[in-house]
């Protein structure tokens, strides 16, 4: 009879653990997507939802896709009219170029655009020794930029070009992220949507054209990036924004350049099928009784179901607001900052900024919410001590 006993203890509590799943619309279940690579990922670019994976969490080697770091790490901490004069081993380094000579000096800004539009692995090497004098020393300032700013854990870069190294590694989810933390830059996006810049160099004058096919294929693509050696395959990173909506998906290792693209299309079409950026503008009245005693954002952005309507509410006793599709569904939670911290904190920055006149800014950093995590080991601890209750009482009894 304990066999059976205890299975059915276990059926019983089996739907009670399934809500809490923490995987967004069980996507590896639906299947909703046939890709040819070998890796992808989908997300909203706003909010960070991942809307569709596959192996996303494999290491894989990135190629020129690699170039989206150099990129906005250039854009952020270089002077962007800096004259940057072009090493030997930059006019020499293989692969794709803009075809730099030795010696020529070309500004900043020119090199980025010529390393994102055209992919030239010249540019690439003449900024990572603008930076650091080598291209080893800026793949560690790379891997630091992408831990401690992004806060992505499975990358590390050896090159800022991205021709194969075999410890050279990155997987979709970390691409999708770093790519949602350097669209977020204007300077970046403008550059990586540009179709067509007129090049004029010592060594080439030309017009160069975006190597990213999907600019001219796909309604609404504002980037970003392609990239191809023998080792990884064909990789692309792409963004696609229609109404509120902006997607970021990453496909890795596909046979081909027709194959990466046809993913990328099949990733987006489902996106925009089945999903929406909801952006709900909120109505402080609707939460007076709360109004004295949290902070209530006056938007929130959250990506459901294009289809599904929700409910927003907020926890008495804790101060959480939860964003619940009708079905109970958790599509987004806030834990709201009590009035009284926010008060403290605006006091602490007043006194900052008397103590630093210079006003120098105080970086914040975001991170992303998962859902569930919490809840679940709660539930797990339950179940555990509720089962060797019940255990130990069916002991004694036998023992009688």
């Amino acid at each position: 009879m304990k066999p059976i006993f205890y299975a059915l203890i276990l059926l019983l509590l089996m739907p009670l653990m399934t809500p809490f799943q923490n995987t967004a619309y069980a996507m590896e279940e639906e299947k909703p997507v046939t890709l040819h690579s070998e890796a992808a990922i989908l997300i909203d670019g706003t909010t960070g939802q991942v809307l569709y994976e596959k192996d996303s969490d494999r290491p894989m080697y990135p190629a020129s896709i690699t170039k989206i770091v150099t990129g906005i790490i250039a854009l952020e901490n270089g002077n962007l009219e800096d004259m940057v004069t072009v090493s030997e081993a930059a006019r020499n380094v293989e692969g794709t170029r803009v075809y730099l000579l030795e010696g020529e000096q070309v500004p900043l800004l020119k090199l980025v655009q010529g390393m994102l539009i055209n992919s030239g692995n010249d540019a690439a090497t003449a900024i990572a020794e603008y930076f650091d004098g080598s291209e080893a020393k800026f793949a560690e300032r790379m891997n630091e930029f992408v831990r401690d700013k992004i806060g992505v854990t499975n990358t590390t870069f050896q090159n800022p070009h991205g021709l194969f190294n075999e410890n050279h590694q990155t997987t979709a989810r970390d691409m999708a992220l770093i790519t949602q933390y350097a669209m977020q830059n204007p300077q970046f996006r403008s550059i990586v949507g540009t179709k067509e810049l007129g090049w004029n160099g010592e060594g080439w004058k030309t017009t160069i054209y975006n190597h990213n096919k999907l600019l001219w294929r796909y309604e609404g693509t504002t980037g970003v990036k392609n990239g191809y050696v023998d080792e990884s395959g064909h990789t692309l990173v792409a963004s696609v924004k229609r109404g509120d909506s902006e997607w970021i998906a990453v496909t890795l290792k596909a046979a081909s350049s027709e194959f990466a693209y046809s993913d990328m299309e099949a990733l987006f079409n489902y996106g925009f099928e089945q999903f929406r950026t909801n952006r709900v503008v909120l109505n402080p009245s609707l939460f007076q009784t709360y109004l004295d005693r949290y902070v209530i954002p006056e938007e929130l952005v959250f990506t459901s179901r294009k289809d599904e309507n929700f409910v927003i509410q907020i926890n008495d006793a804790s101060g959480q607001m939860v964003v619940s599709s009708l079905e109970g569904q958790n599509l987004y939670t806030e834990d709201l900052e009590p009035i009284a911290a926010a008060a403290s904190r605006n006091r602490s920055s007043e006194k900052q900024q008397e103590d630093n006149p210079e006003g120098a800014s105080i970086e914040k950093k975001a991170v992303p919410y998962k859902l569930g995590t919490g809840t679940t080991f709660v539930l797990t601890i339950f179940i555990t001590l509720v089962f060797l209750i019940l255990r130990k009482r069916i002991k004694r009894k036998n023992a009688l």
